[in-house]
Parts: C-alpha cells; structure tokens; sequence
C-alpha cells in the first residue's frame, strides 16, 4: 500500500492595513522570515511537494513562494473560505501520481483539517506560519485519517 505524505500550511503572518481588501493583504516582514523557514524546515525534513495547492489571496501566495519556491504551486479559489471537510475533498481530488502534497490556506479549516485528519488531542492551535506533517496509507481519494509527524510553529524556533 502506498504511502501518502500531506503537508498542511497555514499563510504566515499578514498586515493588517485599512481599506486594503482581505484578500490583498500581504505578508508582514516577520511573515515572510517565518515562511522562510518553515520552508528551510520542510527541506531539513526531506519534504518536497509533488504539487502544491494554494489559496489565490496574497498571503498565502506569498507564504507558498517562499516556503516552496521550486514547487508546482496550483491557485485553488475554492480553499480561501473552505472549511476542513471542502479541503478534504480537494485533497481526495489528487492525481494518484502525487505522493507528497502540500496545502497552503488559511484558519479556520487548515486547523480542523489537521484535527480531523489526526484526532489530536488537547491541540494548542495552528498560528500563522504554522504546518503539520500528515502521512496516510493508500490512495488521496480514500483518505479519511493519518498520522500526525511532524508540527512546527515559528515561534518555537
């Protein structure tokens, strides 16, 4: 049976600037160093994507292009407001040729897709920056749990 691995990748930190739509907003400078390294982080971990799919907001653009920048990034609308199980079933979408995939979106439903592809318990959150490294058996379409590897937060490094 096939290994799977998924990388759950929420943008880094954002500006807040009046006026500015949200979908606009760009990543602050301690975003962009916080991308960085949980790019350098995922490299340490021998983590290249197969294919990344990404929010089209500016954020999350930013933080895919810095975290990944040789990967095959593809611009899904359909992750900017998606909740965990909508993420799910873009995921459940991937071409079976694809064994480590990354998704680059944003809080709410990054978070819950972590929960409820791992059950984790007493989680503390997913902050800006933050990933998780999920790794399943079998195919993308059947995917329905995993288990958690690996979790980093910015602030802890």
């Amino acid at each position: 049976m096939t290994t799977r691995t998924l990388v759950v990748l929420r943008h880094a930190k954002a500006a807040h600037i009046p006026g500015l739509a949200d979908r606009e907003r760009p990543l602050t400078a301690r975003g962009e160093r916080d991308a960085r390294k949980a790019g350098q982080t995922l490299t340490d971990l021998d983590l290249r994507p197969d294919l990344v799919l990404c929010s089209p907001s500016m954020r999350t653009r930013q933080t895919a292009t810095l975290a990944l920048p040789d990967a095959d990034i593809t611009f899904e609308p359909a992750i900017y407001e998606a909740y965990a199980d909508e993420l799910l079933t873009l995921i459940r979408r991937s071409d079976p040729e694809v064994r480590t995939l990354a998704l680059v979106g944003h809080n709410p439903g990054v978070h819950e897709l972590v929960m409820q592809l791992t059950t984790r318990d007493g989680d503390t959150g997913f902050p800006p920056g933050a990933f998780a490294v999920i790794e399943a058996k079998g195919e993308w379409s059947g995917l329905d749990a995993g288990r958690g590897i690996a979790r980093w937060r910015p602030k802890e490094h």
